[in-house]
């Protein structure tokens, strides 16, 4: 019986068409602009956020790196939420590259900043005691809320907060496009906000490796040379990109549109999940207070976060031991993503290895003399 792994989106596959088009791809050394294919991908990425131009890049964590290098001077402070994935997942790359601090807000339940917060955490330029606020990077859709996609509006409040202070608004979009499709918006009217925007390929949209910055011609020229820092040219990169040209196409054609089965079946486990003995609440910024049920509603995007009442590990063990991976994901939670390859069958096989895996788990924990 094959493994049903979800543990995150990255473990999606290329398509059979993706792969033919890699095969394909026209090349030349991107470092001097000469791929027509990355070429290809950075302007129809650009298109269809709404931006000037666009940059290809290895990762997200690379897209957010080039980005602070490209608004952030050294010394410079960036605002950003507790929980984002630039401040809990990219080691620290603000500090160690960027030269840069960051000053962390509490993230809310729905992945968005308070405004007021915000506007009560700009520093006085004129103290020389103090960084200069240069950024405030908004993570959309915000992983560790549950993958929340984070509204037009919301984001626009965000903005208006950065730029009344003559900074901009960066956005770690990682899963920008689950966004898009969980808040039925185009892509160009979430993205409009925003200064600069990174998207990843490697997740939802099931290409084997990459991610776009898009933004003013500017900023995408500094981040250009701060790829080239990094060691980020990839000369004949096309071929990677060839993948990328195919999933952002139009409608069925693509992968875009496509991200609502994930969404639909992750409210699917999210469901079934609540009701399975052993499984509650999240917790923390995912669905605070109230009572300990898991909440399927939360199930906006394809995360579904939960904990059990169990050991974790033994939990996990346990259910990898009968073929589903899960992801053992921060504040003790438990992480499912949906993604290209899992369909409803698999949702409703994982469902009952989750409870039988944690009814053994239970099980053995009772059975244990005190």
């Amino acid at each position: 019986m094959n493994t049903i792994d979800l543990r995150s989106d990255t473990v999606t596959q290329p398509t059979d068409e993706m792969r033919r088009a890699m095969a394909a791809a026209d090349v030349g050394d991107d470092v001097w602009g000469e791929d027509p294919t990355v070429n290809a991908l950075e302007e129809r990425a650009a298109e269809l956020l709404g931006k000037e131009a666009g940059i290809f890049v290895s990762s997200g964590t690379m897209g957010n790196l080039v980005s602070l290098m490209a608004h952030v001077p050294r010394g410079g402070e960036v605002i950003a939420g507790a929980q984002s994935h630039i401040v809990r997942d990219e080691a620290a790359g603000h500090a160690v590259v960027v030269g840069a601090s960051v000053l962390q807000l509490r993230d809310r339940p729905d992945g968005t900043l308070d405004p007021d917060d915000i506007a009560g955490a700009f520093r006085d330029p004129s103290d020389p005691h103090e960084p200069i606020t240069s950024l405030v990077a908004l993570e959309n859709a915000h992983s560790h809320s549950g993958n929340q996609p984070i509204g037009i509006a919301a984001t626009a409040r965000i903005a208006a907060v950065a730029h009344g202070r003559g900074v901009p608004l960066h956005v770690d979009g990682a899963r920008f496009f689950n966004a898009v499709v969980a808040l039925e918006v185009t892509a160009d009217e979430l993205a409009a906000p925003a200064d600069s925007v990174t998207f990843c390929l490697s997740k939802g949209l099931s290409c084997p490796a990459g991610s776009v910055v898009v933004g003013e011609r500017g900023v995408i020229a500094r981040a250009r040379r701060a790829r080239k820092l990094l060691g980020g040219g990839m000369r004949q990169a096309g071929v990677l990109a060839a993948a990328g040209l195919v999933a952002l196409r139009d409608g069925d054609a693509g992968m875009i549109t496509r991200l609502a089965d994930d969404h639909a079946n992750a409210r699917r486990l999210a469901e079934r999940l609540a009701e399975v003995p052993g499984v509650g609440s999240p917790g923390d910024i995912a669905q605070p207070g109230g009572d300990d049920r898991l909440d399927p509603a939360r199930a906006t995007t394809n995360f579904v976060l939960f904990r059990v009442a169990a050991d974790r590990a033994a939990f996990l063990a346990a259910t990898e031991s009968r073929g589903v991976r899960l992801d053992g994901y921060p504040h003790g939670q438990v992480r499912a993503v949906t993604h290209h390859g899992i369909i409803a069958a698999d949702v409703d096989r994982a469902v009952d290895v989750i409870a039988a895996a944690l009814a053994e788990v239970r099980g053995a924990r009772v059975a244990v003399p005190s």
